[in-house]
């Protein structure tokens, strides 16, 4: 894979319900129209020229209760495109309110990836807050343009909940809604473009966050397959030309449902959406039930999502479903109301649409809100006239197209109205199907939209380009560049600690730094220390230490990255695994001979005690944590400082998490250390040096194998061992 021809396009949808043979529209809340509009995208910018490759990232799942092809890590959806899947969270599904805690391991499992691939992107695209979020890191970690697409938004969900009666708790148990707003605002903050698919998303949704200005939104409509969703009167549809799957497919189509209907031959009003409270279903139902005159000569289709058992679903979609059988009954709609319990999207929608168009029916978007509205222009393409609220994409859409009626979807009156004035109104219909055919063509096929897309981005990345020019940290007269972009070509990692391994005597330093420099491109090279971020950046002032690539600090709690000093979220994730640091500190503090140090020796995830070079101390302080089951660890180090830290960290446990993160190599990775904190990362799966000066706690690791102990001192050690493992020749 080359992009020397073309952009290298990531796309990012989490949740993983996404394939491309037969995508489950409407299974569950998860896979409503962004599903088809990500995967429609992919394609298309794919079959543009100036593109070389577009992946579409999304979770891997692995659940007897899902398909296997969720599972596939890699799925083609053409020569160009593909569908590349990630495990985070375990390989169960899990819907994606509740995937926050995984991401950074996502992000993770992306960076790994991508160190696999011929080339990196040019262009991370989020969809949904989620994904924004993990295009947005991605973006940094690889100094390229993010763009977001958000679908729905958070402040816009709350207000509604909170008008259904939604308590704030609910919301938070439910849908996390205060992290995605914060994660919202965020990435509307860091991206260079914001696509909108209406005006009206610009204006109502996006206007209601801090961070919405700039000016960096853009309008560009999402598009549909119109070799797939073509019109009712199409010659295809001439039966002798039909062939025997189409003909199945119908034939499947009328069968179920004239299984609910009792007299078929009447035109019909269909509705396509997930089983959700904002999609308004039951108030279709009602306008329908309660008006005499369309009972009497049209029949009722909903399609709400798939499902087989109402009990285990989920609460809100379990809601929507029990309403809809309430209604049912209320309006005695037996024989004219059909409820199938699934549907085929790729093969059996098309032809819905165009049934319902062949008898004359009309296609309700009854939502209270509706983003943009993908099964709008769907059934316009196919020739079926709609009726739509009024809040929303159905505004744009129905201006363009003139197509329908907009309705105030909160009254069942006027949705009856708006369906009674075109089922009744032979030449209203006629010129609503006529208009919805034309207009979807002019302005909501995937070729302009992939065209406009494209426009859009070179605008962006020349921009992007200057912005990171010119904010650059630049050193030794080499612009420094995001580890990600430094890490392009190298294969080979140096990291050392700073006291009494790094310093010590300033001429052999100043020599080491010069080697590096010369070897640049070949080594990455970064320092492991007990120290703090802040002592750390004291220490490189004091003794004129250049800026590493990676920074450990605080015993291997914490990592950044240059040139900006970016925190790595992933392993501080990783970490806080069952840690729980006022327990910890409530409990040794009855300890007596454990003094604690200062607030500014203290970090996050590392608390700092003085202990004397006892041996019995020590064992005590073990005992207790043991006995206790604190679940953290004791580090003892240059006899004196006890630092107690999560399980899960240590500078050798941060060194084995870069490797696998960034895929290195242990036989490319040199460790270098003089005391006894540093003996978990010189014992670990990379090539150990000990310089001459060491501490005799490291003595007993001679007998270890990949150690090396350098006869020379200080950072001559560090060199001597860049020579013996023919790092530098």
């Amino acid at each position: 894979m080359d992009n020397s021809g073309g952009l290298y396009i990531q796309l990012f949808s989490i949740h993983g319900l996404i394939r491309g043979n037969r995508p489950e529209l409407g299974r569950d809340a998860d896979t409503g129209g962004q599903v088809k509009y990500v995967l429609e995208l992919a394609k298309s910018l794919a079959e543009q020229e100036q593109v070389a490759q577009v992946d579409l990232v999304t979770r891997l799942i692995q659940d007897k209760n899902v398909g296997p092809e969720y599972g596939v890590p890699v799925e083609p959806l053409s020569d160009k495109a593909r569908i590349v899947r990630l495990q985070c969270g375990g390989k169960k599904y899990i819907r994606k309110e509740l995937l926050w805690p995984h991401l950074d391991e996502f992000i993770d499992k992306a960076v790994r990836f991508l160190r696999k691939q011929e080339m990196y992107p040019d262009i991370f695209h989020g969809h949904y807050a989620d994904a924004g979020y993990v295009a947005a890191e991605l973006s940094a970690t690889f100094d390229t343009p993010l763009v977001y697409t958000g679908h729905s938004l958070g402040r816009n969900k709350k207000a509604k909940l909170l008008a259904d009666g939604f308590s704030e708790a609910n919301m938070e148990r439910l849908y996390k809604i205060g992290k995605r707003i914060d994660v919202e605002e965020d990435v509307l903050k860091r991206a260079a473009l914001v696509i909108t698919s209406t005006q009206q998303e610009i204006e109502k949704q996006y206007g209601l966050y801090d961070n919405a200005g700039g000016g960096r939104f853009r309008v560009i409509p999402p598009g549909i397959d119109l070799e797939t969703f073509y019109p009712y009167y199409d010659p295809l549809l001439d039966e002798s030309m039909l062939n025997d799957d189409v003909k199945q497919t119908r034939m499947t189509i009328i069968q179920e449902l004239h299984r609910f209907w009792s007299k078929p031959e009447k035109p019909f009003i269909l509705a396509l959406c997930r089983p959700d409270q904002r999609k308004n279903i039951t108030g279709l139902i009602e306008a329908y039930g309660s008006n005499q005159q369309l009972r009497a000569v049209a029949n009722l289709a909903v399609f709400a999502g798939i499902r087989s058992n109402i009990k285990i679903m989920e609460e809100n979609e379990k809601a929507v479903l029990t309403d809809m059988l309430l209604e049912m009954d209320r309006y005695d709609l037996y024989g004219k109301l059909a409820i199938p319990k699934r549907h085929e999207f790729a093969t059996e929608v098309p032809e819905l649409y165009r049934l319902c168009a062949e008898g004359k029916g009309v296609f309700v978007n009854p939502a209270l809100v509706e983003p943009f509205g993908i099964t709008l222009i769907e059934a316009s393409a196919c020739g079926v006239p709609i009726v739509a609220t009024n809040d929303g994409g159905p505004v744009d859409i129905v201006s363009n197209c003139r197509n329908g009626i907009l309705v105030d979807a909160t009254q069942p009156t006027e949705i009856a109205q708006a369906v009674s004035d075109i089922l009744f109104d032979e030449h209203k219909w006629e010129t609503f199907s006529n208009n919805g055919i034309k207009g979807v063509r002019n302005y909501y096929s995937w070729q302009s939209h992939s065209k406009t897309t494209l426009q859009a981005l070179d605008e962006i990345m020349p921009a992007a380009r200057q912005t990171h020019t010119s904010s650059a940290h630049v050193e030794n007269g080499r612009e420094k560049q995001s580890f990600g972009q430094r890490l392009k070509g190298i294969d080979k990692l140096l990291i050392v600690d700073i006291d009494n391994t790094l310093v010590g005597d300033d001429s052999s330093m100043q020599e080491l730094f010069q080697i590096l420099d010369e070897h640049h491109d070949d080594i990455v090279w970064g320092v492991a220390t007990g120290r703090s971020l802040e002592l750390m950046l004291d220490a490189m002032t004091d003794y004129s230490i250049p800026m590493p690539d990676i920074a450990i600090c605080s015993v291997g709690t914490e990592i950044y990255y240059a040139p900006d000093l970016r925190r790595d979220k992933g392993w501080k994730n990783h970490i806080s695994f069952r840690w729980k640091p006022d327990k910890i500190k409530e409990t040794l503090e009855t300890i007596p001979f454990l003094n604690l140090q200062k607030e500014e020796g203290q970090r996050s995830h590392k608390i700092s005690y003085f202990l004397a070079d006892d041996y019995d101390y020590l064992a005590w302080v073990h005992y207790v944590i043991e006995q206790e089951d604190l679940q953290c660890q004791a580090i003892f180090s240059h006899g004196q400082f006890l630092d107690i830290l999560p399980l899960r960290a240590s500078k050798g446990k941060a060194i084995d998490y870069i490797m696998y993160k960034y895929k290195f190599s242990p036989r490319n990775v040199m460790v270098a250390g003089d005391s006894g904190n540093d003996a978990d990362m010189l014992t670990g799966k990379a090539r150990g040096l000990v310089v001459g000066n060491y501490s005799q706690e490291l003595e007993k690791l001679r007998e270890k194998q990949n150690i090396y102990f350098s006869r020379k001192e200080y950072s001559a050690g560090i060199i001597d061992g860049l020579n013996h493992y023919g790092f530098v020749r």
